[in-house]
């Protein structure tokens, strides 16, 4: 559990596949001018590899350093994607014979990177596929071979790029999971990782584009700087319109900006064809974004879709979910229980959307339509429908207690979102005073709020204090992915 838990923080980073995606799309050396020539990639390899990073498979054949590289970023990338398990094996086996290969040639920069790379990549199939003491195992051999990259190459920024990374998922995780990785001398840091993520997105180097993405992510996803995110994807969406990947990643960028309309727009402009990657969470979002504006039934099919292509277990209680929603807002009750039963048929619970879905098969307890309906409404970004909707909701004595809380929670985010945050204290106030420890999300995600709300208005001390009540909170459906940024923005505090 303690390496699913950095997979976690992976699928959590803002886009679900974006830790791996992004860890195999900056793979790619950076030869220093110091270096012979060999250790930079040839032309052929470049090419290869921007086709991989479009998410095109290349031909690419030979044994040097940097095809064995673009080979296994592709091979982990299919993998990664399709989650699919009966792959596993022969990935696995392709990777170690490309460690073999690299053992046999001459020391360097790309020789190294490369092995070390490639370490991680096995790490990260292996944990995923449920290998997960073969995986602590490679993610140590990993970590430390990049470490001695790092200090024997000062300079090699694509190296500084995945050990920064590296120290900085570790160093984000709960202490209750960062102990059992220092024990294996796995030491993280966010103040690490964020320096050598820096280094390498502000000093030229041949693959500068790909820690800036990185790092804008980071950037969005923790520490509240979406302007910057959206405007990268934009431009390079707008540079490189075949790139499938920069077009999932600007989707992902609308759609938790809460920009239905451009999301959509941008799920429909994709690149498309046989020469693609299937990417089939694509088709996840847009059954999101399609459940925001209240199409249901294109909603269903988008999901269904999703569910058809998809080859793993991450995703699929949340689609179900998301199904039920769709047949039960759209009033089709036998659908709807359909869904529902689905939910508890199979997938995991690693993520926590999933966990969230997983709760409401478990809770016999119903949801409010109304309640429902503001929810999906904040999401889509239509804030004003949402308070109108929640303007019709009346509690009463048989009001349960999670209803009694997302009332004024919902309320809260639609006069956050709106530009409102004076009118929007008071409900995030009163939301965690009537929560006490209940097992839900409002409670704790109203205080982290309204910590980044004192902590905008230039209050630390009661932004401190709102963070640390976020974190007190000894349970809920959110408590990962809220305790790392309240976490994190303590960091920033200090």
């Amino acid at each position: 559990m303690i390496f699913r838990a950095v997979v976690r923080r992976g699928f959590r980073s803002g886009t679900p596949w974006l830790f791996w995606l992004l860890l195999v799309a900056t793979a790619l050396p950076h030869a220093l001018h110091s270096e012979p020539l060999r250790e930079m990639l040839t032309p052929t390899q470049a090419r290869a590899y921007a086709e991989v990073l479009k998410m095109r498979r290349p031909q690419l054949t030979g044994t040097e350093a940097g095809t064995l590289l673009v080979q296994d970023c592709l091979g982990i990338t299919e993998l990664l994607v399709s989650q699919d398990a009966t792959r596993y094996a022969a990935t696995v086996a392709a990777q170690d014979a490309r460690l073999k290969l690299l053992a046999q040639q001459p020391a360097g920069p790309l020789q190294a990177y490369a092995a070390a790379e490639i370490r991680l990549h096995q790490a990260a199939a292996q944990v995923v596929f449920g290998h997960e003491v073969q995986g602590a195992w490679s993610l140590r051999q990993s970590y430390l071979a990049m470490q001695q990259v790092v200090r024997r190459y000062p300079q090699y920024m694509p190296a500084r790029k995945t050990l920064g990374m590296l120290q900085f998922f570790i160093g984000s995780l709960p202490e209750s999971y960062r102990w059992f990785l220092k024990l294996l001398g796995l030491p993280g840091s966010v103040e690490a990782g964020l320096h050598n993520l820096r280094r390498a997105a502000t000093e030229p180097n041949d693959f500068q584009l790909e820690s800036r993405l990185i790092l804008a992510l980071l950037e969005e996803t923790y520490y509240k700087k979406p302007e910057a995110a959206l405007a990268l994807m934009e431009t390079l969406r707008r540079q490189q319109p075949d790139n499938l990947l920069i077009s999932y990643l600007l989707i992902s960028q609308l759609k938790k900006q809460h920009r239905t309309e451009a999301a959509l727009a941008a799920y429909r402009a994709r690149p498309t064809g046989p020469g693609y990657l299937p990417l089939p969470y694509l088709h996840h979002m847009a059954a999101d974004l399609l459940l925001y504006q209240g199409q249901y039934v294109a909603s269903q099919r988008a999901n269904e879709q999703f569910l058809q292509e998809y080859q793993g277990p991450h995703y699929r209680k949340d689609a179900y979910f998301k199904l039920y929603l769709a047949a039960w807002l759209n009033a089709d009750a036998p659908a709807a229980a359909q869904y529902r039963r689905r939910i508890g048929s199979g997938g995991s619970t690693v993520l926590e959307e999933d966990t969230y879905a997983q709760r409401f098969f478990d809770d016999k307890q119903p949801l409010n339509a109304r309640l429902t309906r503001a929810r999906l409404q904040i999401d889509g970004g239509y804030y004003r429908e949402a308070l109108a909707t929640l303007d019709g909701f009346r509690t009463t004595a048989a009001t349960p207690l999670r209803d009694r809380l997302e009332e004024p929670y919902r309320r809260a985010r639609a006069l956050h979102l709106l530009g409102r945050p004076d009118s929007a204290r008071p409900f995030y106030a009163r939301t965690i005073a009537l929560g006490g420890t209940a097992p839900y999300y409002f409670a704790p995600q109203s205080a982290l709020q309204l910590g980044y709300l004192a902590q905008a208005a230039g209050q630390p001390a009661l932004a401190r204090q709102y963070f640390r009540q976020a974190l007190s909170y000894p349970r809920h459906e959110y408590k990962n992915s809220t305790d790392t940024k309240a976490k994190l923005a303590l960091k920033e505090l200090e």
